[in-house]
């Protein structure tokens, strides 16, 4: 990392298909920095979860199911590494058995607890490093020097959902997609366990049409410190 470059806590929430992913990990490797998906955390739990044959909404099966969970995730930008019991499930995380019971599951609040002490050993290895998730500026990190939260319209979200997927060789309808979105927005806001939510001091970027190129510098100008990321929101009107 260069050193004009600060050391920085990057907290970036918000829905799925806001482009989280993409953007969190290009950030990290534009600013040197390290990256963790902790969307992939809970989802490797929820496939944990259903291969044991375990009913998602069992709050009491499903934490203890993962109390021990063999979790290995990497925190380098260019190389995704998200292994279950030394098993690669970087692609099996994504279908859609997976996409529909991982609210169920985020929602138990041991699970959250368990994942949440492990996202924060992995942010306090020191350096810049960039966290993506739902609860980052809110829960796991809530003293992050930065924190944005991107958002769009339920509809741009489920049409970038469906291409990503059909992109990756997995079936996908658009109209089941945006169902599915709106509905686990629903669950993901309202649970009891650290609901979806901007904090209050986040940057909130309505990406609905910006390019990635374009919100990319805004979190580029945010990271380095050249803008302030203190209680503004931006309204996104570009693609």
């Amino acid at each position: 990392m260069s050193a004009s470059r600060p050391s920085r806590r990057i907290a970036i929430d918000g829905p799925a298909g806001t482009g989280k992913s993409t953007l969190a990990r290009t950030l990290a490797g534009r600013v040197g920095g390290a990256y963790l998906d902790t969307g992939a955390m809970y989802r490797v739990a929820t496939l944990h979860v259903l291969r044991e044959g375990i009913d998602p909404e069992d709050g009491e099966a499903v934490s203890a199911a993962t109390a021990d969970l063999p979790l290995e995730i990497g925190t380098d930008a260019g190389a995704e590494r998200i292994l279950l019991a030394s098993e690669d499930v970087s692609e099996e995380i994504r279908t859609a058995p997976v996409t529909a019971n991982v609210s169920a599951v985020s929602a138990v609040a041991q699970v959250r607890e368990n994942l949440v002490r492990l996202q924060r050993r992995l942010a306090a290895g020191g350096g810049t490093v960039v966290l993506e998730g739902r609860d980052i500026g809110t829960v796991v990190l809530p003293d992050a020097e930065v924190k944005v939260y991107l958002t769009a319209s339920p509809e741009v979200r489920a049409r970038r959902r469906t291409d990503q997927d059909r992109a990756a060789g997995r079936a996908a309808e658009y109209d089941e997609v945006l169902a599915a979105v709106i509905e686990r927005d629903r669950k993901d806001s309202t649970r009891a366990a650290s609901p979806l939510r901007p904090a209050a001091d986040a940057v909130v970027i309505d990406t609905s049409d910006l390019t990635l190129e374009e919100v990319l510098d805004r979190l580029v100008a945010l990271a380095e410190g050249t803008e302030a990321s203190q209680g503004a929101t931006v309204e996104g009107n570009a693609q």
